[in-house]
């Protein structure tokens, strides 16, 4: 991927597998993304926003949580699909952190023990 900007520091990191927990709501989620700011030393700003379409609203397979909480230094997002169990997230800083450690914790809160695919770019 050419870096269009390269005087601008990013590290992007994309996780994604599947989990073995319950998730009970939205606070599941929530703690997630706070859990994984504070365990990478990222500050937050702002508390986190789950989404969770009503039921009806859209297609039965893609019903899940939607996620986002604001950094000082950028964001995570994250994408639950709640019927597959399956994760998607997404941590985009302007800040340094320790990708072995996101992986880790990530696959430690979510009880992930199968394959989990990650990307950095």
């Amino acid at each position: 991927m050419k870096n269009l900007a390269p005087e601008i520091y990013r590290q992007r990191l994309l996780m994604e597998g599947f989990w073995t927990i319950d998730i009970d709501g939205p606070e599941t989620i929530r703690d997630y993304l706070l859990g994984l700011a504070a365990h990478l030393d990222l500050r937050t700003y702002g508390e986190p926003v789950v989404f969770s379409p009503a039921s009806g609203d859209g297609r039965p397979e893609n019903a899940g949580y939607d996620a986002f909480v604001p950094l000082i230094d950028s964001g995570i997002s994250g994408y639950f699909w709640v019927a597959p169990r399956f994760l998607s997230v997404v941590l985009y800083t302007c800040k340094g952190f320790a990708e072995e450690a996101a992986i880790a914790y990530t696959r430690e809160f979510f009880g992930i023990d199968g394959e989990m695919v990650t990307h950095s770019f």
